[in-house]
């Protein structure tokens, strides 16, 4: 049996070898830990996620978020991890909770779920947020410096909630769309309001990750990678800027470029560098 300490810092020590320049050594190092969680409702399982075993009930509060099971964080009455289980439990303050028939595999890695459609369309974001690409980069150096799991061990995702002052809210975890839920969750669980933030993510921008940006109010999402076509599609729709290729001095911008102060331009497909 692993011991706790190391299952709640979400890795287990791990003897490698390093081969670096011909020379061979032993390193004394560690490997991310992966792990199942299934999480329950009102003593019904709801879904089973292939996650990091850290802040697994901001997880729970963040997917149940995400995909419209509650709407805020007062329908919830309990929620309560069992990481020897791996198990967190939810008991909501209505009993009349039925899970969703048909749930979706997503592209995320660690196993992404969702019961949302692609069709279930959401009206575009009503808000004038603007910022600039200096901005964008300062949050991309935060998001850096909360990686510290990565920095240990590599092998996770980093996300970051943010507004055009300081970071917010931060997490980690093997998958990208499980640590934009954990993300979630901990600005419900502290109250924080997502609306008119910046979500940045270390993985590629997908569609799932549009949907969940889109349910939070979020109208900038960024990342140090590409986002996929479906995303750049539903961010066109939904009035969110993506910002891709977030690296030092230089980024890319897909969609809505104004809310990075650049002119408008009809195409979907265009990409303003900066």
């Amino acid at each position: 049996m692993q011991d706790e300490t190391h299952r709640e810092a979400g890795f287990v020590p791990y003897t490698y070898w390093s081969v670096e320049g011909g020379n061979a050594d032993l390193i004394d190092g560690g490997m991310i830990e992966e792990s199942l969680v299934s999480i329950y409702v009102n003593g019904q399982e709801l879904a089973t996620i292939m996650c990091s075993p850290l802040e697994q009930e901001a997880l729970a509060l963040g997917f149940l978020y995400n995909e419209h099971v509650v709407d805020s964080i007062d329908e919830v009455g309990v929620v309560k991890a069992n990481v020897a289980r791996s198990v967190v439990d939810v008991l909501l303050k209505r009993a009349d909770f039925a899970p969703p028939r048909r749930m979706i595999l997503t592209s995320g890695c660690g196993g992404g779920v969702t019961f949302q459609y692609l069709a279930d369309t959401h009206p575009a974001l009503e808000t004038d947020f603007a910022t600039t690409p200096d901005i964008i980069f300062k949050r991309m150096r935060d998001m850096q410096g909360a990686a510290v799991l990565y920095n240990k061990v590599r092998g996770v995702h980093t996300a970051i909630l943010a507004d055009v002052h300081q970071m917010l809210v931060s997490a980690e975890d093997v998958g990208r769309h499980n640590a934009i839920d954990k993300v979630t969750g901990k600005a419900l669980q502290q109250g924080i309001a997502t609306h008119d933030c910046i979500l940045m993510s270390s993985g590629r921008i997908s569609s799932e990750m549009l949907q969940k940006a889109r349910r939070m109010g979020v109208p900038l999402v960024a990342s140090r990678t590409a986002p996929t076509s479906v995303a750049v599609q539903l961010a066109q729709a939904w009035n969110i800027c993506i910002v891709g290729y977030v690296r030092r001095g230089s980024l890319r911008v897909y969609t809505h470029p104004q809310r990075l102060g650049l002119p408008v331009v009809e195409r979907i497909e265009q990409v303003i560098d900066i």
